[in-house]
């Protein structure tokens, strides 16, 4: 017995050593990959794919991911398929044609294009989805982005602010909603996150949505257009504001809107003699919609900083691209209908005319001479 026992205990210990040497073997073998990965991919080329040049965002998203890419000494293939998701899908195969080792897809529509993620997956290319997460796919890597509910949580803020009911006014107050473009992910964390500051007083009268046009769907803008939301908005001045009723403030998600929605209300005579513009909302931080804020028409903006997103998602792709694990900072929230999606979240700012030289012109995103 006692022989026995010593034996087993050999057979132990030679087994741990056994282990302990396979665990070594795996842990270099995991490093010899990661730095085959590194080495292999030196210099690689990047696909990127932006949405359209039509927004002034789209352009510095494009060009800050492609110069700090660059300056890693990676190989950048920058497009932008204006709006046209065709476009953008055979930009897309294009790339992986091309021999690039990681897409970074700022998707049009984030349901339209499974069929190029199954070939990035197949080709073994890892994907990462830039601001608008892709949908209905499991080859989606990894997800950079603002705090997009937040986002909306702040515009709504900022509309309350601006009609003063933060300060304690009653209204009744007459807003009207408007919505982002319903194949665009964010467009819904945008209007949840806007829905949950305002819906509670649309309830207890100090809002009024004199139009009755309270859902995403009627508000929805597609494709982010600013003629649509100019045509949405004069139709709503014309079928519902009359007899000396006046808008005292718009929801919009986006500058580029909010440009299209002040242009409508400036014909109906607001923004002239004693009749100020409604508070309107928007986001982005557009050069021409910082300067509306300074002119006191458009009332607020949201910032979102896209050299930071530039700069994180350029880190996410070096470390991906190098045989590592991104850091992410959210991996419950953003589930894409077949998996949910690691992400990192950046925080927006309100901006409005009070803090403009602080956060735009005190970041260096515009400089004073470009607001002027």
């Amino acid at each position: 017995m006692r022989l026995g026992r010593i034996g087993g205990v050999v057979s132990a210990i030679a087994l741990a050593v056994t282990m302990t040497g396979c665990g070594s073997s795996v842990k270099t073998i995991d490093a010899e990959a990661s730095a085959s990965a590194a080495a292999g991919n030196a210099g690689a080329l990047v696909g990127v794919t932006m949405p359209t040049k039509s927004s002034e965002r789209w352009i510095h998203d494009g060009d800050n991911v492609k110069a700090q890419l660059e300056k890693l000494g990676y190989k950048v293939d920058l497009q932008y398929a204006e709006n046209d998701i065709p476009t953008q899908a055979n930009q897309i195969e294009n790339q992986i044609t091309k021999g690039a080792k990681l897409l970074v897809v700022a998707s049009i529509d984030g349901t339209a294009l499974t069929s190029q993620l199954q070939q990035a997956a197949d080709n073994k290319i890892p994907v990462i989805a830039y601001d608008r997460l892709i949908r209905n796919s499991p080859n989606v890597d990894y997800y950079a982005t603002f705090d997009n509910y937040k986002v909306g949580v702040q515009q709504a803020t900022s509309l309350l602010k601006g009609l003063g009911v933060e300060d304690g006014e009653k209204g009744p107050f007459n807003v009207e909603l408007f919505g982002g473009s319903p194949d665009d992910n964010n467009a819904t964390f945008f209007w949840n996150g806007a829905m949950s500051v305002l819906q509670p007083k649309i309830d207890d009268g100090t809002l009024v949505v004199k139009s009755g046009q309270t859902d995403f769907k009627t508000a929805a803008i597609l494709r982010w257009d600013p003629a649509t939301a100019q045509k949405r908005m004069e139709d709503i001045l014309t079928k519902t504001y009359t007899g000396g009723t006046k808008v005292d403030g718009v929801l919009s998600p986006y500058d580029g809107l909010s440009i299209g929605i002040l242009s409508a209300l400036k014909s109906s005579g607001y923004g002239r003699g004693d009749q100020a513009y409604p508070v309107v909302t928007g986001q982005d931080a557009e050069l021409a919609s910082v300067k509306s804020i300074i002119a006191d028409e458009q009332y607020s903006t949201i910032f979102k900083d896209t050299r930071e997103l530039a700069a994180q998602t350029v880190k996410m792709a070096d470390a991906v691209l190098k045989g590592g694990k991104p850091e992410v900072n959210n991996t419950k929230d953003y589930d894409n209908g077949n998996k949910v999606v690691p992400s990192y979240l950046l925080e927006p700012v309100i901006v409005d005319k009070g803090n403009y030289k602080d956060v735009i012109v005190g970041s260096d995103y515009y400089t004073e001479d470009q607001l002027k």
